[in-house]
C-alpha cells in the first residue's frame, strides 16, 4: 500500500513515514501544500495522510482541489486542530477520518489500513481467499491458518492482489503502488516479487494475465 503523507513538521514527518514503513506501507513525504496537491493528482495513492496547516498550500485547499479533480483516495486528516469548525471544514472538503495530534502511531496505522480496505468494497476486517487469509486490521496474512512471512514488498503486492481478489490488476497499477516515488526500479524486480510470492502460497493462486497483470485466484 502507498501512502501520500503531508506534514511541515521537519521532526513528526520523517517519524511517521518511518513508522508507516515499518508496517510494510510505501511512503511519499511532500513538506507543503503545493507539493501534495500536485503529487495527489499525477501519482496512485491507496490513502492520503494530510495536515491542516501546510505552507504554500493548506490542507483544507489540497483536499478540495483533488475532490475537484475527481481524485477519490481515501484522506485522512492528522492535525493539532481540534476545534469543531476545523473538523467542519476537513470533512466538508472531502475527508473521510480525521486525528487529534497528539496520537499514537498504532492508530493512525489502524485508520489507514481500515480506509483502504473500506475503499476496496471490504466491510470484514478479515478477508479470505481459498487457503489465504488477511486480518487487514493487523496486517497480517495466514496460509492454512499459519502466520505468513513477508517481506515488505511481498506484502505490499500481496495486499493488493487481496484487496481486489479475482480482479486483474494492471502490472503498472501494482508498480506504482508497491514503489515509492523516488525509487530506483528494475524492470524485473515485480516479476521477482511475484515468483516469491508463488513459492509462498502456491504457484495456482496468483494468475499471470498475458498483456495487462496478475490476479489472486480463490479456486472454487
Amino acid at each position: 500500500m502507498r501512502v501520500l503523507l503531508a506534514e511541515d513538521d521537519r521532526d513528526l514527518g520523517p517519524t511517521i513515514a518511518r513508522a508507516l514503513r515499518d508496517q510494510s506501507f510505501a511512503v511519499d513525504l511532500a513538506s507543503d501544500g503545493i507539493d501534495a496537491a500536485h503529487l495527489g493528482e499525477t501519482e496512485a495513492y491507496d490513502v492520503a495522510v494530510v495536515d491542516l496547516g501546510l505552507p504554500g498550500k493548506d490542507g483544507v485547499s489540497v483536499i478540495a482541489e483533488w475532490r475537484k479533480a475527481g481524485r477519490s483516495l481515501p484522506v485522512l486528516v492528522l492535525t493539532a486542530r481540534e476545534a469543531w469548525p476545523d473538523k467542519v471544514a476537513g470533512f466538508k472538503a472531502g475527508a473521510d477520518d480525521y486525528l487529534v495530534k497528539p496520537f499514537r502511531l498504532e492508530e493512525l496505522v489502524m485508520r489507514l489500513r481500515a480506509l483502504v480496505r473500506r475503499s476496496a468494497g471490504h466491510a470484514q476486517t478479515r478477508l479470505e481467499c481459498g487457503r489465504l487469509a488477511f486480518d487487514s486490521q493487523v496486517g497480517q496474512f495466514e496460509l492454512d491458518g499459519l502466520p505468513l512471512r513477508l517481506t515488505a514488498f511481498e506484502w505490499r503486492v500481496l495486499s493488493q492482489l487481496m484487496l481486489r481478489k479475482e480482479a486483474v490488476i494492471e502490472r503498472l497499477d501494482l508498480l506504482e503502488r508497491v514503489y515509492e516515488g523516488d525509487a530506483d526500479v528494475d524492470s524485473n524486480s515485480l516479476e521477482v516479487i511475484i515468483g516469491r510470492l508463488r513459492r509462498k502460497i502456491g504457484s495456482e493462486m496468483i494468475e499471470t494475465v498475458r498483456g495487462r497483470g496478475y490476479r489472486l485466484t480463490c479456486g472454487g
